[in-house]
This record gives C-alpha cells, structure tokens and sequence, in this order.
C-alpha cells in the first residue's frame, strides 16, 4: 500500500468498491519537537504576522509521516484500503506534539457494474 490517498477516505465507504472484510483499527503516531533554530525562526515569522511557515512544514510533515505509519500498518494486516480517517494531535509537553492517524482497515473490490442504466 503507497501513501496514496486513493484508497482512503473520512467516510466509511469507497465509492465504486465493495467492503469485503474489516481488518480493525490502524493507527500510525508520530511525536515531533521544535528544534531550537525552528523556535527562534518561528517566533521571528509572528512579528511579521500570516503564515508561520516553519511551524505548517513541521506539521504536515508530523501528519504525513503517521499517515504514512498508518498505511503501513494496514498493509501488514493485508488491507488494501483504509476508511474512517482521523487525525488527532496532542500537545505532550511545551514544544513537544503527538500527531495520532487513525482509521479502519479493509478490503475492498470494485463494485461491478449492472450494465443497465
């Protein structure tokens, strides 16, 4: 299973597939910090006010790798798609996050088409 989006989604269904089995929860963790450069880099961005770039690319870094995690861990359990995604981050100390990616593992095939419309 690639980190490709194309076989999960938010809902608990993939259009044009059918679930043939659910494997059971996924889940992928990533915790980051902020380096001592990030921080100072960081606090210079908010005196300018908008984005504060460094902070968005630590993120969705931090996100993409428990995506990434969860994936994998589908995979191992022989899925071949996740529904239910989530995402949910905690902060565990000052500087210090947990980024949790979740979902169900299943298998899916393509739903086939009547013919008749």
């Amino acid at each position: 299973m690639s980190s490709s989006h194309e076989m999960t989604t938010t809902t608990f269904e993939l259009d044009g597939f059918h679930i043939t089995q659910s494997l059971g929860v996924v889940r992928g963790i990533s915790v980051r910090s902020r380096n001592v450069f990030g921080t100072i880099g960081a606090k210079l961005e908010t005196l300018f006010g908008g984005n504060i770039t460094l902070l968005t690319t630590l993120c969705e870094r931090t996100r993409q790798e428990a995506f990434d995690i969860m994936l994998t861990h589908a995979h191992q359990m022989g899925a071949n798609a996740v529904v239910g995604v989530r995402y949910d981050a905690t902060e565990l100390m000052p500087g210090v996050t947990e980024v949790l990616c979740y979902g169900t593992a299943v298998v899916v095939r393509e739903q086939l088409t009547s013919g008749t419309e």
